[in-house]
């Protein structure tokens, strides 16, 4: 007989097994973990005390769940484990690495360790569960653009409306973008782009697009990258959100205003990592060069002209997939300077450029938001780099935010 079944206590979940973890029921068991650490879990506690038996292949359900919650900062915690599961442990030398525990006390007092927690706000708005870890003495940040977009829509960009940025001079950006050392070369390459913490990703508009990029470690020398048109900002996260919206999903649009009401500036830089739940992004599917100039003389984003320039999504993809996105988040697109305003676009108070990521279980513990941030865009595959749109949505996830002056 087997059984696995999963219940709560204090917040943590439990996975209580009883009778035989072999080839027959580790697929279950598999399935279950799996579950849980998809869906956020990041402490596990797994009730051996009534299993009966563990083979090889039950070993490896447990040492695939304990490697995927290390990676994220999670653990996995093994209660009062049965004789038989101890011999298994043994025998594979991992009753060093694996964790033993023999009760709730000693589960707790590893979690905390007589340590006090960071400073942590908690709060629910419109139905969002969000976490708040505030900085203080942090100087607002910087915001500045770099060429221009008045020549988009009518696709007449030249040589000499190139701006070179350097990845030195600014930590995050988004824009229309490429890289190459010459115009000749890249001129037909340009695409959506954005830069997170100092490391450059873009999409070329071409027939077959795949994510080109350049990683860069701070300090250790730089690269230009070459815009059409573009924003950027420097600066310290003012606020680090953790948010989660229970069975439901948040879209864009939604948190956006959720950073606003955050936060008492009125121009924020946002950092986001999170799930999605349907991603909405779109691109140009040629570079806006006057040689690719429509010939009928119409702009681009004319009825004629736009399914042959722009990838617009009829329904949502990358499901489940790793989301990072940069941008700014304006309190009122009205009332912001006019170099946002030509940013974020009339009547809107947001422009975020949007990476996907491959699927992943991810680290939701705000304190290590740049160490999870760095290992997702430096470890983890990159499929499209889009201008995300407001109706994307997202289960849970992270948001770094930067108090910028306009």
């Amino acid at each position: 007989m087997f059984r696995c079944d999963i219940e709560e206590d204090l917040g943590i979940r439990w996975i209580k097994v009883e009778g035989r973890i072999d080839s027959l029921n580790a697929p279950l068991l598999q399935r279950e973990m799996h579950r849980l650490i998809t869906s956020g879990e990041r402490i596990l506690v797994a009730d051996l005390s009534r299993t009966s038996y563990l083979s090889s292949a039950g070993l490896r359900v447990l040492m695939e769940a304990f490697k995927q919650l290390k990676k994220v900062e999670g653990v996995i915690y093994f209660h009062r484990i049965s004789a038989p599961v101890r011999s298994v442990f043994e025998m594979s030398n991992l009753t060093e690495i694996f964790i033993l525990v023999e009760g709730m006390e000693e589960i707790q007092e590893r979690l905390h360790g007589g340590k006090s927690p960071l400073s942590v706000v908690s709060s629910e708005m419109d139905g969002i569960s969000v976490d708040a870890l505030e900085r203080d003495s942090v100087s607002p940040g910087e915001f500045f653009t770099f060429g221009s977009p008045d020549k988009l829509s009518s696709a007449s960009y030249c040589e000499s409306d190139v701006a070179t940025v350097t990845s030195d001079e600014v930590r995050f950006a988004t824009g229309l973008a490429a890289l190459g050392e010459h115009y000749g070369e890249y001129k037909d390459l340009f695409g959506e782009a954005m830069t997170v913490q100092g490391n450059f990703f873009y999409y070329p508009a071409v027939n077959r697009p795949a994510v080109d990029y350049m990683l860069c470690s701070q300090g250790k020398g730089s690269f230009a990258c070459k815009y059409l048109h573009g924003f950027g900002f420097n600066g310290d996260y003012r606020r680090i959100l953790s948010f989660e919206h229970g069975e439901r999903f948040v879209d864009l649009s939604k948190l956006a205003q959720l950073c606003v009401t955050i936060s008492s500036a009125d121009l924020l830089g946002i950092v986001l990592l999170a799930e999605s739940k349907g991603f909405w992004g779109m691109h140009l599917k040629r570079s806006p060069i006057s040689e690719n100039r429509p010939a009928n003389g119409k702009d681009i984003f004319a009825a004629e002209n736009f399914t042959q320039w722009v990838n617009f999504p009829v329904e949502p993809g990358e499901i489940d997939h790793i989301i990072v996105a940069c941008g700014i988040v304006a309190r009122d697109g009205k009332k912001a300077s006019a170099r946002v305003q030509q940013v974020v676009g009339e009547g809107k108070n947001f422009h975020l450029h949007a990476g996907v990521f491959a699927r992943e279980p991810l680290n939701r513990k705000i304190e290590s938001f740049d160490q999870e941030l760095s290992r997702i865009i430096t470890e983890l595959p990159i499929y499209k780099v889009q201008h995300a749109l407001g109706r994307t949505l997202f289960s849970r996830g992270m948001a770094g935010i930067v108090e910028l002056q306009g």
